[in-house]
């Protein structure tokens, strides 16, 4: 008949092996050092939560209506799934690049899109799990309200996506251990500690408050933040749209970057 598609034959799946293949990869990556990956960062935020919620968590308040524990939980557990989906994706290409199999993977059938999600989707399982298990371990401490509970799960995955594109470009970017720890240590960590994880910016000084504003990572602490108290320093569509922004930006970028093999065969 005119127009009848022929039967889809299975080779038309193909295409998706690689992307399948390299996913699978990195989950068991990071699962088989587990104790490494993720029983390691859940203790060290345990131990946040026990300085800040059993020794303060009912002392002080920073918010009205909300005890300090409350306050600072949420922006641990995204720290933790921050810290982690970068962790994931800048070690793994890093390795990758620096042992040289790296090139196994670019003469393969997978699209960058394909290749930078597979890294991705990894980093997130590991991130949001961390957060998941700190979330748990923080019930003991304090309740948290969940106002909104569909969006703080959207700003954790949104958080975990854009640090895993950090994390693939520090990797690019990076010729050794040394600068690739940079990142972590003089970038990011500073980055989380100034963006409100322990504060609200609402208490600074004006002029404090206006360089708060210039930093990203205060739109994802206080937008997730706000979608679990009801209560933020910014509103929920400003976190979300230069979160969201931001992302995406660092997606082409990092696509674009790996679509030309930038260091990457070298």
């Amino acid at each position: 008949m005119i127009g009848e598609q022929p039967p889809r034959e299975k080779a038309d799946f193909i295409p998706w092996l690689p992307f399948l293949t390299l996913l699978l990869r990195e989950i068991l990556r990071f699962l088989r050092v587990s104790v490494q990956t993720v029983l390691t960062p859940i203790i060290t935020a345990s131990l946040y939560l026990f300085v800040f919620g059993a020794t303060l968590g009912d002392r002080i308040s920073v918010v009205e209506g909300f005890s300090y524990a409350q306050f600072v939980i949420p922006g641990l557990i995204l720290m933790g799934v921050i810290n982690n989906s970068f962790a994931n994706t800048s070690s793994s290409l890093f390795m990758a690049r620096y042992l040289g199999n790296i090139v196994d993977l670019l003469v393969t059938p997978i699209t960058a899109p394909q290749f930078i999600l597979a890294y991705t989707l990894a980093a997130m399982l590991r991130g949001l799990l961390v957060g998941v298990v700190v979330w748990v371990i923080s019930m003991l401490f304090a309740p948290l309200p969940w106002i909104h509970p569909l969006l703080a799960l959207l700003m954790a995955c949104l958080s975990s996506f854009l640090f895993a594109q950090v994390g693939l470009l520090a990797a690019i970017f990076s010729d050794t251990f040394d600068e690739l720890s940079m990142y972590s240590n003089f970038v990011i960590l500073p980055l989380i500690y100034l963006g409100g994880v322990f504060y609200p910016i609402s208490i600074l000084p004006s002029e404090w408050e206006f360089l708060s504003r210039l930093n990203p990572l205060l739109y994802l602490i206080d937008g997730f933040r706000h979608a679990i108290l009801g209560v933020g320093d910014t509103p929920l569509s400003t976190a979300f749209g230069i979160a969201g922004l931001i992302a995406l930006g660092l997606f082409v970028g990092t696509t674009i970057l790996v679509h030309l093999g930038y260091r990457l065969r070298s």
